[in-house]
C-alpha cells in the first residue's frame, strides 16, 4: 500500500542545487547501491537514513549528483528490481518520510538525486499480477505450442538462463525476460503507460531530479514476437538486433517521458540504461526530445588497449554529437564485474582508466566503492549468493548487457572460483572504517561477508593519504570542476606511440598508457595529476606502464 508523508513534501522541500541549465551534460554522478552504502538501524542491510548520514561523504568527494537504486515496496528476487509497489519504500530500507528527507537533505548539500524506475517489468507480487484477469490485460502472455499448449510459445531465453516463459495453472504462458519473478509488462496497454507517468509525477512531486530507466531498450518487444533460432541469446544483447530489446517502439515511450519532465522546473533528467548494437542506435534514446543521457556500454566493455579504446571513443563522440547530446562514460556498476578486477592489471590499471574516463568530454558515473579501489570479491560462498542468476545456472547480463564466462574472461578472471561475471561479488558492503568486518558499514554486520583484507581499503584508511585511491578521486573530481578545459566540450587527438593515447581538452593534455611498460614521450607540460608517479629525464616524459597523466598546456 502507498505511504503517506507526515507533512507536506512540496511546500518543505529544498530546492535542487542550480549549477545553470543542463547542469547534467558534464555532471559527475555517484551510483549508490542502498542495500550495500551504509546501514542505519544494524541489521546488516543498507538503507535511506545510511544514505543520508553519508551524504557529506559524497559531497567531500565532489560527485554533482547521486543515483539511489530501487529502494520500493518488493520480495526483492532480483535485488529490489521486481517492484511490488513503486511509490513504497520497503520496510528493508525505511519510508517513505525517510526518502524525502534524504532528498531534502541531498539539495541542501547541493547534490541532486536521480532514482531508479523498472518499466519493463514488476514483481510477481504486485497488485496487478495477482489478479489473475488484470495480469493478462496488462502482462505479456501467450498459449503454448505443442499439442496441448505444452512448449513455450518462442524460443527466447532468459537473461538470467533458462527459458524466459513460465507456464500458469491456466495453461497459457507469461514472458519473463528476467527471473520468473518478475513478468513483463504488455506496453501495448495505454493503462500501463497510464500507471508509468503517475508513478513518475509522484516521485517528481517528491523533489526528485531524474529517473535511471532501468531496461531502458525493452518494454517493446517485435510483432509476433518472432523465434530467435541462435544458442546463448544473452551473449548476443547489445552486439545483435533482437527481437525483445531495442525495437523502434520504445522512443515513442522516451518521448512522452521527455514531455512529463520537462513539464517540470530545475532541469529534470531521464537516463537510459540501454544496451544497443552500435554507439548510432543508443544515440537514438538522446535524441533532442527523448532522454538527456544513456549510458556507455561499448566503453565499459572495450579491452584495455590503445586501439580499440580510441575506436569506441571515437564511435561514441560521434553518434552523440550527430543528435547534439553528450556521451556519458562508466567503467563499473551493480552489474558488472568491478574494473579493478575486470581490466586486469590490478589497481594501476583501474586508477588509469578512471582518470581516462574522467579526462574524456560528457558525464561521468561512479559506482560505490570504486573510488577505494574495491576489487570484486570472487570468492564467496555459495550459501550467502542472493543474484537470481545464480541460482538459474545462467550468466547475468544486468539489465541486459553481456556477462562474463570463464572460458572468455579477461585477465585476472579466468578460473575463478567458476563464479566469473556473477553479479553479488560487485555489491559486497562498503568498508567504512576500523580494521575487522563489517568495517563501519553498520553495527550488525553485513548481508554479504566482506573479506578480511579489505581493512586497508576503508575511507578512514585513505582519507588523507595522497597516493591512495580515494584521494586521486578526490583530486580528479576537484580538477575536472576547477578546470574550464575538462566536462562538456571538444577534444583532439594529438600523436603519440604506439600503445599511448594522447587528446587535447583546452589548456589540457590527456596520456594513457594502456601498454605493461613504460613508454617516453617528449615532455609535454606540467604534470596536473597522475595516476602514478612520472618520472622525467631531460625533456622526455617517462609514461609507467598502465597509467594516466593529466598535463596543463
Amino acid at each position: 500500500m502507498t505511504q503517506e508523508l507526515t507533512s507536506p513534501t512540496r511546500a518543505r522541500q529544498a530546492p535542487a542545487p542550480d549549477r545553470g541549465p543542463q547542469w547534467w551534460r558534464d555532471a559527475v554522478i555517484y551510483q549508490v547501491y542502498v542495500r550495500s552504502f551504509a546501514d542505519s538501524d544494524g541489521d546488516g542491510i543498507g538503507d535511506l537514513r545510511g544514505v543520508r548520514r553519508r551524504l557529506p561523504y559524497l559531497k567531500s568527494l565532489g560527485v554533482d549528483a547521486v543515483w539511489l537504486t530501487p529502494f520500493y515496496a518488493s520480495p526483492q528476487a532480483d535485488g529490489g528490481y521486481d517492484v511490488a509497489d513503486y511509490r513504497a519504500v520497503d520496510p528493508l530500507f525505511g519510508s517513505l518520510q525517510d526518502a524525502d528527507d534524504l532528498i531534502r537533505t541531498a539539495h541542501e548539500a547541493g547534490l541532486r538525486v536521480i532514482v531508479d524506475i523498472v518499466p519493463n517489468h514488476t514483481s510477481d507480487r504486485h497488485p496487478w499480477f495477482m489478479d489473475p484477469d488484470l495480469a493478462r490485460e496488462r502482462y505479456v502472455f501467450r498459449p503454448g505450442k505443442g499439442a496441448r499448449g505444452e512448449l513455450p510459445p518462442n524460443d527466447w531465453e532468459s537473461v538470467f538462463g533458462g527459458p524466459a516463459w513460465t507456464r500458469t495453472d491456466r495453461g497459457d504462458w507469461y514472458l519473463h525476460l528476467f527471473a520468473p519473478e518478475q513478468p513483463d509488462l504488455d506496453w501495448d496497454n495505454p493503462e500501463v503507460h497510464a500507471e508509468f507517468a503517475a508513478i513518475m509525477r509522484f516521485w517528481l512531486d517528491l523533489g526528485v531530479d531524474g529517473f535511471r530507466i532501468d531496461v531502458a531498450h525493452g518494454m517493446v518487444k517485435a510483432p509476433g514476437l518472432p523465434d530467435i533460432g541462435r544458442g546463448r541469446q544473452a551473449t548476443l544483447i547489445g552486439t545483435q538486433a533482437l527481437p525483445f530489446f531495442d525495437q523502434d517502439g520504445v522512443h515513442a515511450i522516451h518521448r512522452s517521458w521527455r514531455r512529463l519532465l520537462d513539464s517540470y522546473p530545475g532541469d529534470r533528467i531521464g537516463v537510459a540504461e540501454a544496451w544497443a548494437p552500435t554507439a548510432a542506435r543508443l544515440a537514438l534514446y538522446v535524441r533532442p526530445d527523448e532522454l538527456h543521457q544513456a549510458f556507455n556500454f561499448q566503453f565499459l566493455n572495450a579491452p584495455w588497449d590503445a586501439a580499440p579504446l580510441r575506436d569506441v571513443i571515437d564511435d561514441s563522440l560521434a553518434a552523440t554529437a550527430s543528435v547534439g547530446a553528450p556521451t556519458t562514460w562508466v567503467l563499473s556498476n551493480h552489474d558488472v564485474v568491478r574494473h579493478t578486477t575486470r581490466l586486469g592489471g590490478g589497481l594501476d590499471r583501474a586508477r588509469a582508466a578512471t582518470l581516462l574516463m574522467l579526462a574524456l568530454p560528457g558525464s561521468a558515473y561512479l559506482y560505490q566503492g570504486e573510488e577505494l579501489g574495491l576489487p570484486e570479491v570472487t570468492d564467496l560462498p555459495d550459501e550467502v549468493r542472493q543474484d537470481p542468476a545464480f541460482f538459474r545456472g545462467g550468466r547475468p547480463t544486468g539489465a541486459a548487457g553481456p556477462g562474463t564466462d570463464t572460458e572468455t574472461a579477461p585477465d585476472g578472471l579466468a578460473g575463478a572460483s567458476g563464479q566469473d561475471g556473477f553479479r553479488d561479488g560487485c555489491r559486497v558492503p562498503l568498508p567504512w572504517s576500523g580494521e575487522r568486518p563489517p568495517y563501519g558499514f553498520g553495527a550488525g554486520g553485513s548481508w554479504l561477508p566482506q573479506p578480511a583484507d579489505w581493512d586497508a581499503l576503508t575511507v578512514e584508511a585513505q582519507t588523507g593519504d595522497p597516493a591512495s585511491t580515494l584521494e586521486l578521486y578526490r583530486t580528479a573530481l576537484r580538477l575536472r570542476r576547477e578546470l574550464p578545459g575538462l566536462g562538456d566540450g571538444r577534444m583532439s587527438w594529438r600523436p603519440a606511440p604506439e600503445g599511448v593515447l594522447a587528446f587535447a581538452r583546452s589548456g589540457v593534455l590527456c596520456t594513457v598508457n594502456t601498454l605493461g611498460r613504460t613508454a617516453e614521450l617528449p615532455l609535454p607540460g606540467r604534470v596536473l595529476l597522475s595516476s602514478a608517479p612520472v618520472p622525467v629525464t631531460g625533456s622526455t616524459a617517462l609514461l609507467p606502464g598502465d597509467s594516466c597523466t593529466w598535463w596543463a598546456i
